[in-house]
């Protein structure tokens, strides 16, 4: 069986093919498969090393993006696009899998055109509540159609609902479950002091960073935080943390971070009592499942509109409260802080609203309906 994986352009869009991939090669060895050669064509991959450790083949192609405003680079990108289209053609033409998998994306556009072209058996999922173009395109001539949301169904066209399914979002095992030992000793914070763990995505999020520097000194009285800075950010912070906790009795609760691998990842949830962050729908299903109450500070709409329906989607599901960056200051933040951690009714409540809706069988579901569909073409 022979499987192509398309999808990138950020970690949203590449960790869930991850996930699938692991859920792939754990049911192969349940029903004594023959271990699926994986493709993964498309630019320069979110995490080379993840592709390595899997063992997927990379097939570079490349892929130009539309942007929403005019600009000079989507004519350049549109060449960029068609090479794509003609090189994922003849990929796909040689190696001629079994299916493709997309997690939507503008890298994943080009090889998804070639599989139309040759009809080659295509399953999509998307993970935000309003489905990408890309997806809505492809949703055309895809055989089945996961989505994350719930609601995200309604964005499709009503002839294709029979083939949607609602999975969840598939998480990398190695981030499913918050490591329960070891965190405080870890991160070399008092046990005795509920923790608050503020991460703006891997690249760091200056309006965020920005507010919990100015909100510290009211936080640190009560609470440890851990603050994931994003790489460019952390020697900066670190500099203004200098200023700003220069003579606090209580800078020793706070620890900062440039990006956190999967293990510190685990580590810092299994100690957090609440997490404040953006809303990448990833971000959300992760937090899901750790069962952690949150306050997500999603991307401004004028910038992407992903963002804010993600949160508002996780927020009806009473797991999280949402602050737009327009109305964030030190004080709202410090607020909704108090008011979540003051309150253990409302705290637990929220901690069950988010298991509920993490799903955690997401990257099987999806696994599993990879594997019905390539069967039937893999040739006898």
């Amino acid at each position: 069986m022979k499987i192509v994986l398309v999808g990138g352009g950020s970690g949203g869009h590449f960790y869930p093919l991850i996930a699938v991939t692991e859920a792939l090669e754990k049911i192969a060895r349940e029903k004594n498969l023959i271990e699926p050669e994986i493709f993964y064509i498309g630019p320069d991959p979110f995490d080379r090393s993840a592709l390595i450790e899997h063992e997927i083949t990379y097939l570079p192609s490349p892929a130009g993006k539309v942007r929403r405003h005019p600009s000079l680079m989507n004519v350049f990108d549109l060449g960029k696009t068609g090479w794509g289209i003609l090189k994922s053609t003849l990929m796909l033409y040689r190696l001629y899998p079994d299916i493709v998998f997309s997690t939507g994306g503008f890298a994943a556009f080009p090889t998804l055109s070639a599989a139309r072209l040759l009809q080659i058996p295509v399953v999509i999922y998307d993970a935000d509540a309003r489905p990408g173009r890309v997806s809505l395109w492809s949703a055309r001539f895809a055989r089945w159609i996961a989505v994350a949301h719930p609601e995200a169904a309604e964005q499709f066209p009503k002839k294709y609902l029979e083939k949607i399914a609602s999975t969840g979002h598939p998480i990398r095992h190695e981030l499913e479950a918050p490591a329960k030992e070891g965190g405080y000793e870890f991160l070399k914070l008092d046990a005795a002091i509920p923790t608050i763990f503020i991460v703006g995505g891997s690249s760091g999020a200056r309006a965020i960073n920005e507010t919990t520097l100015n909100a510290l000194p009211a936080l640190l009285e009560h609470y440890n935080v851990v603050h994931q800075t994003g790489r460019d950010n952390l020697e900066e912070v670190n500099e203004l943390v200098g200023v700003i906790l220069k003579d606090s009795r209580y800078i020793s609760r706070y620890r900062s971070f440039g990006l956190l691998n999967a293990l510190a990842l685990r580590m810092t949830a299994g100690v957090s009592s609440l997490i404040v962050s953006r809303a990448g729908s990833g971000t959300i299903f992760e937090i899901a499942s750790w069962g952690i109450p949150s306050i997500l500070i999603p991307i401004p709409t004028e910038i992407s509109h992903d963002q804010t329906e993600n949160a508002f989607s996780y927020a009806r599901a009473g797991a999280a409260v949402v602050l737009e960056q327009r109305n964030l200051t030190p004080h709202l933040l410090v607020a909704e802080i108090e008011r979540i951690m003051g309150d253990q009714s409302v705290h637990a409540a929220m901690s069950e609203a988010a298991q509920r809706f993490a799903r955690r069988d997401a990257a099987r579901k999806i696994a599993t309906i990879i594997v019905e569909t390539a069967l039937p073409h893999e040739p006898v």
